[in-house]
């Protein structure tokens, strides 16, 4: 589960603003599993939603280890 929310985190910074079904095309997940992994990078300031269903970093700073 970390690994993926790792992932989910890279795909937003790397593609800037995704919408939700983006993630969930992207993952192969449901949205309710998305949307629990976006609740915790949320949490933890890492993504935000400029918009409904939109989603993008919050551009604080993140050592990503491998």
């Amino acid at each position: 589960m970390l690994n993926r929310i790792k992932s989910v985190y890279m795909y937003i910074q790397e593609h800037g603003t995704v919408s939700t079904q983006d993630l969930v095309d992207e993952f192969g997940i449901t949205p309710r599993t998305i949307q629990r992994d976006l609740n915790v990078l949320v949490y933890n300031d890492l993504v935000k939603s400029p918009s409904r269903g939109r989603w993008t970093t919050t551009g604080k700073k993140v050592k990503i280890s491998s």
